[in-house]
């Protein structure tokens, strides 16, 4: 190699270097623009276990959508590849739920369910509609080929959110790497105390599809669990209020029933 192009080289890679080093700490890791969204549009209901998306006041501020889904968009993946697994699951999860809203938007009102945004050949979350990590993506990428394979944690269907009201809840914050344990833990045990997703009926434990869909995954040991039932020994305390009953989850003596799933949109005006 010669002189010039020697010093060429060694020019180019000076430029580049504090580009990707600004790329890894500009990122805002505590989301606060999306943090603000969730705050303003999202809320508890009264039982603080179910949540509800105000998607008119979101289709307002879809400018401000707009800009949180471009900074995901820009993302490197070498960037991300050198995250903590922490900050890695929460890019993901906020990824996911903010396009999901976005999804919802590019139909609102006229739809009852994000299933009226698939067809026959293609599910709504098979569509590809965004720009993630280099590559245009679709929801069940972030899901089925990212966070369940990759971090080996069942809480995460706690944590994304559907748009759906039998989904677990919207959280009104952004996931951040400082908090997601409690969050990852604060979501599981408010979706296993919502008595309409799951419950104690005679001897029997019903609970969320979810846990019919995803078995595998509470069972490959994180957190103890070996079977499905191991989750619901662990949450009794959530699952009832009966010292019967919990005594019967810990026990692991009930069996076990599967509610249908309630696809209708977690729109506040429904």
């Amino acid at each position: 190699m010669t002189t010039r192009r020697r010093f060429i080289h060694a020019l180019a890679a000076t430029a580049i270097a504090p580009l990707a080093t600004h790329a890894q700490t500009a990122f805002d890791h505590t989301y606060a623009a999306w943090d603000a969204l969730l705050k303003k549009h999202v809320r508890w209901l009264p039982d603080g276990k179910q949540s509800r998306a105000n998607y008119k006041g979101f289709a307002a501020d879809r400018a401000a959508l707009k800009a949180v889904l471009d900074s995901m968009s820009a993302m490197p993946r070498a960037t991300f590849d050198g995250w903590s697994k922490a900050q890695q699951m929460a890019f993901l999860i906020n990824a996911y739920n903010a396009f999901t809203v976005e999804l919802i938007l590019t139909k609102y009102p006229d739809l009852q369910s994000i299933k009226d945004l698939g067809s026959f050949v293609q599910s709504a979350w098979k569509k590809k509609f965004f720009t993630l990590l280099g590559e245009e993506r679709h929801l069940d990428w972030i899901e089925h080929e990212q966070l369940r394979p990759r971090y080996n944690e069942p809480r995460v269907h706690a944590a994304v959110n559907c748009a759906s009201i039998g989904c677990p809840a919207l959280r009104d914050e952004a996931f951040t790497a400082a908090k997601l344990e409690a969050q990852l833990e604060d979501g599981m045990r408010r979706f296993m105390g919502d008595r309409t997703r799951n419950r104690v009926r005679g001897n029997q434990v019903e609970v969320s599809s979810i846990f019919k869909w995803f078995r595998e995954d509470f069972e490959k040991g994180h957190g103890g669990f070996k079977q499905v039932e191991d989750v619901f020994a662990t949450y009794a305390e959530q699952l009832s209020d009966q010292p019967a009953e919990r005594a019967a989850l810990k026990a692991k003596t009930l069996g076990v029933g599967f509610l249908d799933y309630d696809w209708s949109l977690n729109d506040t005006g429904r």
